[in-house]
């Protein structure tokens, strides 16, 4: 809903008086797994993947090898954007987060050694006993041309569509009520 005041929208032209509350936006990017990926490659005809993340210390953390054409297109221009849905999670599908960001690429023992674990564990939290299989995950990532990708946000884009629709309701109540009070001038009811 609209903060405070009488219901203002006649229409979904303008959905940005909609944004997700900090805390839910919190609650998604850290329930959520996966995003989709977007950079600009040299024919700047933008290009997006789903990816698995780890949303940590305010930074979208991936990884990619350096083969992947991403890798170059992001070093020539490290703006980038993520998207993640609420699909799948407890906040609804119905909630989205876009980040513009700029791009780290981390290369060193360090990051790799906590991120790789990381990563294992989003990806496979569904397999909670499978200890054996997140390690050899883990183990699998460590390989020679693989880089680890920091998204550090710039500017967010949030919806909550749950704002709307409660909005809407109270538009759709207020025309049934001019209209059934028109009805009633119009048929000499006082």
């Amino acid at each position: 809903m609209t903060k405070g005041g009488p219901v203002t929208i006649s229409n979904y032209e303008e959905v940005a008086i909609y944004p997700l509350d900090p805390e839910v936006k919190e609650q998604l990017l850290t329930e959520q797994n996966e995003c989709c990926f977007i950079w600009g490659p040299k024919d700047h005809w933008a290009v997006g993947v789903m990816m698995s993340y780890v949303w940590r210390d305010g930074s979208f953390w991936l990884t990619a090898t350096t083969q992947r054409k991403r890798i170059a297109a992001i070093r020539r221009d490290p703006r980038v954007s993520v998207v993640v849905s609420g699909k799948g999670t407890s906040v609804g599908e119905a909630r989205t987060v876009t980040a513009k960001g700029r791009v780290v690429l981390h290369e060193d023992d360090a990051t790799k050694e906590w991120f790789y674990p990381a990563l294992s564990e989003r990806v496979l939290q569904a397999y909670p006993a499978m200890d054996q299989l997140r390690e050899m995950f883990t183990q699998m990532l460590d390989s020679e041309r693989r880089v680890v990708i920091e998204v550090v946000p710039e500017k967010w884009i949030t919806y909550d569509a749950s704002k709307l629709m409660a909005d809407s309701v109270q538009a759709w109540a207020a025309q049934a009520q001019e209209a059934a009070e028109g009805a009633s001038a119009e048929a000499g009811d006082p």
